[in-house]
């Protein structure tokens, strides 16, 4: 994986963690020009009735909060309030808030997106700090890495050229790659098959297949395989990609997806777009930043990664799904290195669920796991991941949202199910509030957000168990976020969409384009952040401006199914049996 650079400033303040100490070591410097000579003591500075205001406080308090403007929205938070009890007052001001908050992310760009009222300023500023500092790094350690591959490739082009002049044979498909990526790999594929003693048979005029002689089976093969591709790439190419979508059979298996339509990956069915991903190339990995490390975990999974979760708290432990029908638990503790912890999985049990896993929510204690099998199953992370409950859903689950009083379910079948995990008969009640299946969920303890294959995005009122409103796009969304009243998505065409929620209206505000090229498949909003990521195998680190302001781009070998952010970490789940984790270097 790699990462690339976006058009960002190095404006921003610590980053979570290991720049906390590094402010509050900076402070003192920070803070000794703006006192009085010889005031060391808070109790000196701060005012009282018996004595004049001295230093920076007898300035003007607009000059104060337009000083305190440029130390970092850590130590206006946490520091100054220390200081006296006067400077604590400068954290309050929600004008020099938001004028810090228009210096990061410049004029021309709208901030916040959705409404204002109640908006948390300090926290989006502080989170925008730590974003651009930790990530501009990562943009400029690429941006070297750039420079030092195109002097390399500088350097050995000269090289390559005198080769081919004193007469070194380039092969077929080597020049069949430099005219199209795909195309190359399939010739490569069938070489491959003829040098390991792969028996080969060609097509005869009759239609029989008929085995090539053992002296000319390359030629021949090249030969049919660029007639087929000049008569039929485009058919060609859909027979790769069907063949990629691996399903192993069982007669256990009870789940509702059993037929070849329902094997499909769901996100792809109707998108003409999956193929564009293939066309990538695998570019080198980097080392991680000063202020970010970057661990992968042990490969623990013989099968793509769909769903990763991070629980327990500051991002400790680390939950994957994948298509092997395992879920793990990984220990993300600092001197753990990512060790594996658990593989759930009931008493008797080969597997976590009889079919792949598609998604994982938690709350508190409680992990939920969701598949193709057809159910929802429960794991308590308090008792070491212990089995707490199987819940039969009638219909792959392909999202999954947590809430303290109710699990909520989206299904193959068109339908939010809503759930009370502590009942003996845990269903509370079933809607169907789309045509096609429910592709992503959102919720809160008043309402609950849903987007579907049909294009639609539905409000639903918890409390007066109605339906609200319904948005039609031109799209359907596969990956949604939802708080302080800003709902932001990602659909099947690269693209996102952010909407408010106010006075229970679902309304639709922004299309951005990121530079995404296939599905959005996860997105992770907070009031300073924006994360995305999708199958064009990118990872995107954005403000949450309008337009959003990209700091760094993370290129990966494969597809990303997924993503997931708590405390300032960020795991990445891919289609190679990878799971990355970048955090704050301690």
């Amino acid at each position: 994986m790699m990462s690339e650079a976006g058009t960002d400033s190095d404006q921003g303040g610590p980053s979570p963690g290991p720049v906390k100490t590094q402010i509050s070591e900076a402070v003192g410097a920070d803070l000794h020009g703006l006192l009085p000579g010889g005031h060391a003591s808070s109790a000196d500075i701060s005012p009282s009735p018996a004595a004049e205001p001295s230093g920076l406080l007898s300035l003007p308090w607009e000059m104060v909060t337009h000083i305190a403007s440029h130390l970092p929205a850590q130590c206006v938070i946490t520091v100054l309030p220390k200081v006296c009890h006067a400077l604590s007052n400068v954290g309050k001001d929600s004008t020099a808030w938001q004028l810090r908050a228009r210096r990061l992310i410049g004029s021309q760009a709208a901030f916040p997106v959705g409404p204002r009222e109640e908006f948390d300023w300090p926290t989006a500023c502080l989170e925008m700090e730590q974003l651009i500092t930790c990530w501009t790094d990562q943009a400029h350690l690429v941006a070297r890495q750039t420079q030092e591959d195109e002097e390399e490739q500088e350097r050995v082009r000269p090289q390559q050229q005198r080769a081919g002049q004193d007469g070194e044979p380039v092969a077929d498909g080597q020049e069949a790659g430099r005219d199209g990526g795909v195309e190359a790999e399939a010739v490569q594929e069938v070489a491959y098959g003829v040098d390991e003693g792969v028996e080969v048979a060609l097509e005869g005029e009759d239609g029989e297949l008929q085995p090539a002689a053992v002296g000319d089976q390359l030629a021949r093969l090249r030969e049919e395989l660029e007639e087929r591709l000049e008569d039929d790439g485009g058919s060609l190419m859909e027979g790769v990609r069907d063949h990629r979508v691996v399903f192993n059979n069982n007669d256990q298996q009870d789940g509702a997806l059993n037929h070849q339509e329902d094997l499909e990956d769901p996100r792809y069915l109707g998108n003409e777009r999956h193929v564009e991903i293939e066309q990538h190339q695998s570019p080198r990995s980097p080392s991680p930043p000063p202020s970010l490390e970057c661990i992968t975990l042990p490969s623990g999974h013989i099968a793509q990664v769909n769903s990763v979760l991070l629980v327990g708290g500051e991002g400790a432990v680390c939950a994957t799904g994948s298509r092997d029908w395992n879920v793990k638990l990984w220990d993300l503790q600092a001197d753990s290195g990512g060790m594996l912890l658990h593989t759930l999985g009931g008493q008797g049990h080969f597997s976590t669920h009889l079919g792949w896993v598609w998604c994982l929510a938690s709350q508190g204690p409680l992990l939920a796991s969701g598949g193709f099998d057809s159910t929802v199953r429960l794991w308590d992370l308090q008792a070491g991941g212990a089995e707490r409950g199987l819940i039969r859903a009638g219909a792959a689950v392909l999202c999954l949202s947590c809430q303290t009083d109710v699990l909520l379910a989206g299904t193959f079948d068109k339908k939010v199910s809503m759930y009370d995990t502590r009942a003996a008969e845990p269903l509370v009640k079933s809607l169907r509030l789309h045509g096609n299946a429910v592709m992503c969920l959102a919720a809160d303890d008043k309402y609950i957000i849903s987007g579907s294959k049909d294009c639609t995005v539905a409000l639903y009122d918890r409390r007066a168990d109605k339906g609200l409103n319904k948005v039609r796009l031109g799209s359907y969304l596969l990956s949604m976020s939802y708080s302080d009243k800003e709902v932001w998505a990602g659909d099947n065409r690269g693209m996102l969409h952010s909407f408010s929620m106010q006075a229970g209206v679902l309304k639709s505000l922004s299309q951005f384009d990121v530079g995404h090229t296939a599905l959005v498949t996860g997105i992770h909003r907070s009031p300073g952040s924006l994360y995305t990521c999708s199958s064009d195998r990118t990872v995107k680190v954005h403000i949450p401006c309008a337009p959003p302001r990209t700091l760094c781009t993370l290129r990966h070998q494969a597809g990303v199914n997924g993503l997931s952010v708590e405390a300032g970490i960020l795991a990445v789940a891919s289609g190679d049996m990878c799971v990355e984790v970048w955090r704050p270097r301690k």
